[in-house]
């Protein structure tokens, strides 16, 4: 029994810290949209290191026409185009600190969904001001990019009629926009009943 209650802080300690890696990505919101709508993208941007996040660059995927930007205190941005005018990365780079290793920022974008889009992968480059850089483009199953799964446009939606850039959508599917941590609760849950089944299993061989 001794050995099975040294165990318990080291389990704890354990999920603590798959729970701070697994929520600790470059992740874009929503989660869920719709083709041809209008929509506000939010990147939030955590820093994992010992030194400030001091640019962060983003690709806009193809299937979406980004037209906006907030501002925001202390970070200037700049856009590269292709040869069609049209938006095909932004870098957001910091005029002040930057991000410390206890904050997270936020970058907000404003764009059109195209109308046979069915997701948006959004590739993003985290520099510190260190020199070091983390590709969150999925290269890495560390580093993943960030997804927006696109639904297919309702008959009779118009794109034009979301205010403010936001959409839409049925109370169903604003509840699945909404939960967009989802997967890292189903994942959270998953570990603690692994980690459950093993106690278990201890205390009977104890016995």
């Amino acid at each position: 029994m001794r050995k099975l209650f040294r165990l318990v802080p080291m389990i704890a300690l354990s999920l603590f810290w798959f729970a701070s890696t697994a929520s600790a990505h470059v992740v874009v919101s929503p989660a869920v949209t719709s083709q041809g709508t209008y929509e506000v993208f939010t990147v939030r941007v955590p820093t994992e290191k010992d030194t400030p996040t001091v640019k962060l660059e983003v690709k806009v995927p193809a299937e979406v026409e980004i037209s906006r930007f907030e501002p925001k205190e202390g970070w200037s941005y700049a856009l590269t185009r292709d040869s069609n005018g049209k938006i095909t990365q932004v870098t957001w780079t910091a005029t002040g600190a930057g991000l410390s290793p206890t904050e997270f920022g936020t970058f907000s974008m404003e764009g059109k969904v195209g109308d046979d889009a069915t997701e948006l992968v959004w590739k993003a480059v985290q520099t510190y001001k260190d020199g070091s850089v983390v590709e969150w483009t999925g290269a890495n199953a560390n580093t993943p990019a960030s997804v927006t799964t696109v639904n297919p446009k309702r008959a009779g939606e118009d794109a034009h009629s979301h205010g403010g850039g936001h959409s839409e959508t049925a109370p169903s599917e604003q509840a699945v926009a909404g939960d967009s941590k989802l997967p890292l609760y189903l994942s959270y849950m998953s570990l603690l009943f692994s980690l459950l089944a093993i106690l278990i299993s201890l205390v009977r061989r104890a016995k």
